[in-house]
């Protein structure tokens, strides 16, 4: 039994919001200080078989965290420490926002998932770039850029550009983030031509490297019509996927209905058929999102064309040790199926 197996169960006592904040800023505490150094010894897995090259960037290892978890950028480092190969931070907008009313956050316990309906709570873009300016994180860090509530579809490409522009510098990666189903509006960015403005104006701001993130509830042909984005203005990549607003029959939680954004095990099959979808449509590295809590699962996606994973629910259930456990899951994986690289084992099964 590991520390996290005896803090879990006080942590599972407290609202989920709450647990996450006071987990956040134990991590702020040992963020860039001497306490990450070992942190690192402890949890890294320092294998060159695990590194792959994406976006113009080495990442030690596949495994990263999500959006979400680091909304404001502030534990980057600490997550690094974790033995996490890249994290993803915000999303961010423009302004400051404050989320959508408490609470706002709901634990399936008996499903492995999260419903959460934050509503893009974080600093604004101008803080958050500071932060991230300053930050000294041992892993790449991509920033999700998303769209300001109050701002309208007309208004978005500019909205966008803003928040690029206030957090360029800081990240090595940028995340344009069409799809989040827990703040108004973005239901109308999710066609053609509104992606195309917002991508347009980010590239015309010189945005790069640049992803896009889709939400796992679009039909096929808004699929395709994203990833006609995607090879229509040379982007770098694309994140499959984000969180479901549809609740499968097998949720068991009294928690399940609770309006918001599904994350975790119940989405874990769709996400990967998701990541496969996309991976034999386009020729950029796919993030796959979606229910990862082990090597099995981290592999699976992997094999079906994702070049890195991100996870966030997992991590509640699971605590620090997952990404350490995960990667070391992957090495034994690759042996069994006589793979050199994780680069290697990338879309085995396409």
């Amino acid at each position: 039994m590991n520390l996290y197996d005896i803090a879990r169960p006080l942590l599972f006592q407290l609202p989920a919001e709450t647990a996450h904040g006071t987990v956040h800023r134990l991590l702020s505490l040992a963020d860039e200080t001497p306490i990450t150094s070992t942190m690192a010894r402890h949890y890294t897995v320092d294998d060159e078989r695990l590194a792959v090259e994406a976006f113009g960037q080495r990442f030690a290892n596949p495994v990263g965290v999500a959006a979400g978890f680091d909304k404001n950028a502030e534990i980057p480092g600490a997550l690094g420490a974790l033995g996490f190969g890249f994290v993803e931070v915000g999303g961010v907008t423009a302004d400051p926002q404050g989320g959508n009313p408490r609470p706002r956050m709901f634990r399936l316990k008996e499903d492995g998932a999260i419903i959460n309906r934050m509503g893009l709570n974080n600093h604004g873009a101008a803080v958050v770039g500071e932060r991230l300016a300053r930050t000294n994180a041992p892993v790449p860090v991509g920033v999700n850029i998303a769209k300001s509530e109050h701002v309208g579809g007309d208004d978005a490409p500019a909205d966008y550009r803003e928040t690029y522009e206030q957090v360029a510098d800081g990240g090595d990666f940028f995340v344009v983030n069409i799809s989040c189903p827990n703040s108004q509006g973005f239901e109308e960015l999710q066609n053609k031509e509104s992606m195309a403005s917002i991508v347009g104006e980010l590239k015309d701001a010189g945005a790069g490297p640049l992803l896009v993130k889709l939400a796992p509830d679009l039909p096929d042909p808004a699929i395709e019509d994203a990833l006609a984005i995607v090879r229509d203005f040379d982007l770098d990549g694309v994140v499959a996927t984000n969180t479901s607003t549809e609740r499968p029959a097998s949720l068991r939680s009294e928690n399940r209905v609770e309006t918001g954004g599904l994350s975790g095990k119940p989405i874990e099959d769709r996400a990967t058929r998701m990541v496969r979808f996309v991976a034999e449509r386009v020729d950029v590295p796919v993030v796959g999102v979606g229910g990862v809590s082990s090597a099995e699962g981290a592999y699976r996606k992997i094999r079906a064309g994702a070049t890195l994973v991100e996870l966030y629910t997992a991590l509640v259930y699971e605590g620090p040790s997952l990404a350490h456990g995960i990667n070391e899951g992957l090495l034994e994986l690759l042996e069994e199926d006589g793979f050199e690289s994780i680069e290697d084992a990338v879309g085995a099964d396409l």
